[in-house]
């Protein structure tokens, strides 16, 4: 109950080489994980990720794709020895993904702390561009918080909720799907142009709206669906199912980042107990998610099933009522029995009652406000139109993730976006895993024992232990098991790898 549950985000970011369009940008991505990556001290061990337990084209209603009929870029589970792919001391993964570097943020259990790592996640990607970059007047590499060039290439912020395995599949589908057709109005990043390739003049809420084609599907790179199927659990397949959420944008906002997640994961809570506010099956949710998106006026009427014609502001108040019922008839509080749901429940209804009022009042909050009230500004005083170039390169340059270049960057410096992580919490968080999920665990190896760490991913961790002719690996199907309270002494009593396992077993950890 509540907004607290296994989760996470993952980011691609773009990469360009100044100066030369012709560059490969898979050499680049990795070029920039490699960069990282040793000088981390990273690169020690025989490889980087486990792929055992990967099934990327296995379908949650209830089929496997044949590997045959799979596009090349569903192939996920396939090693590629010349690609960068390395776990970091924080329990992420950085590697390069479809031609762009991508962090995957370590599993959390909160809204907020969706926030801190994500941060996090910048900054190792700044941290690699210096790398790359010693001479900052003559860049090499140039990366961006972006989810497309403005071109007709998009990339994806991907999120991660771990739900209960018995929940019907068919009900995720009916209740999410009008979510995220309203979500985009507080959770979007802002976007200038219309159309993939951004060919009709404008400004529209969201990076990604219009990358999508199909309601439900298992793709993620093409026909692009709003309800993903992949079911690939990264734990106990018999109880957890993974809910891979590919439509949102990359989020700068801390709050529009946190209400992304912590409205998603009260949406999830709901489905779960069945207790979705009736029927709010969408008519054509495709084109309706585009048509949303294209109207920063917020008022383009979605059209449901039974008849009922709603702005997504009035769609977000039925889900928000929803969950206040919920928490209130399971807690004895509508805005939750926890500190993380209360801050979710008081910000959404805060946000949505401002974005009815006047959506300008959200620009210290959200993404898209803060992105077209800067835009607006330049129109206004220079007499631009939508089709001015300088408004297609000031949305790149928003997204820039050099704290020089970054506009975004520059708004944060000076006070005018509200932070919910301060930037020494997002420094730590850069090194630290969390302390509360088996990201903790698989941080801390790589922390002590990078050397014997052959490879690692979100439910193993294979070890090289001297003296021994076989690999050692180390389960870790359950999400909340190898957390600091329940693996701290542990690694405080082994001082080597050997110890280690051999504790481990002592203890039954």
């Amino acid at each position: 109950m509540g907004v607290r549950r296994v989760m996470g985000v993952e980011t691609e970011y773009g990469i360009a080489a100044p100066g030369d369009p012709s560059a490969n940008p898979m050499w680049l991505s990795g070029q920039v994980v490699t960069a990282y990556a040793r000088a981390k001290g990273l690169l020690t061990g025989r490889g980087a990720w486990d792929y055992a337990d990967e099934a990327p084209l296995r379908d949650a209603r209830g089929w496997e794709l044949g590997r045959a009929w799979a596009d090349p870029s569903q192939l996920t589970d396939v090693e590629d020895p010349t690609m960068a792919n390395v776990v970091l001391t924080n329990g992420a993964r950085f590697y390069v993904d479809h031609a762009h570097p991508e962090y995957s943020g370590p599993e959390v259990t909160t809204p907020r702390a969706v926030v801190t790592w994500d941060r996090a996640g910048d900054l190792v990607m700044q941290e690699a561009a210096r790398l790359l970059n010693p001479d900052p007047a003559r860049p090499t590499v140039a990366l961006y918080k972006n989810n497309t060039d403005g071109k007709g290439a998009s990339y994806g912020t991907h999120e991660n909720y771990l739900m209960r395995r018995e929940t019907p599949f068919q009900d995720i589908v009916r209740g999410l799907t009008p979510f995220f057709v309203a979500r985009q109005v507080f959770a979007g990043a802002g976007r200038v142009g219309i159309g993939q390739d951004s060919r009709t003049a404008g400004f529209q809420l969201t990076q990604r709206a219009d990358f999508f084609e199909t309601e439900v599907g298992l793709e993620t790179t093409l026909k692009r669906p709003i309800i993903n199927t992949r079911d690939e659990p990264h734990s106990a397949a018999d109880l957890y199912r993974r809910l891979h959420v590919i439509i949102g944008d990359a989020n700068q906002c801390d709050v529009a980042n946190l209400l992304k997640v912590g409205t998603t994961s009260l949406v999830l809570s709901l489905i779960e107990d069945r207790a979705l506010p009736g029927d709010l099956t969408v008519l054509n949710p495709v084109s309706t998610l585009h048509a949303v998106s294209h109207d920063p006026t917020l008022r383009t009427l979605i059209t449901l099933r039974d008849g009922r014609k709603l702005t997504a502001l009035e769609l977000l108040w039925i889900y928000h009522d929803a969950c206040a019922a919920y928490l209130a008839d399971r807690e004895g509080d509508p805005t939750g029995a926890d500190e993380d749901t209360q801050e979710v429940m008081t910000r959404w209804a805060d946000v949505l009652t401002r974005l009815g009022t006047d959506p300008m009042s959200c620009a210290r909050e959200l993404d898209w406000v803060a992105k077209l009230r800067l835009l607006q500004a330049y129109r206004d005083r220079d007499g631009l139109a939508w089709t001015e170039p300088r408004l297609a390169a000031l949305d790149i340059q928003w997204s820039d993730i050099r704290p020089a270049k970054s506009v975004f960057a520059k708004l944060r410096a000076a006070g005018q976006v509200t932070e919910l992580v301060t930037s020494a919490e997002a420094a730590a968080a850069v090194t630290t895993p969390p302390e509360d999920t088996r990201a903790w665990f698989r941080g801390q190896c790589l922390s002590r024992y990078a050397a014997h760490v052959v490879s690692a991913s979100w439910d193993s961790v294979i070890f090289e232990v001297p003296g021994q002719t076989s690999l050692q690996r180390i389960p870790m199907l359950e999400p909340l098991r190898g957390t600091r309270e329940q693996v701290q002494d542990v690694f405080d009593r082994s001082p080597d790898v050997t110890t280690l396992l051999r504790e481990l077993i002592r203890s039954g950890d």
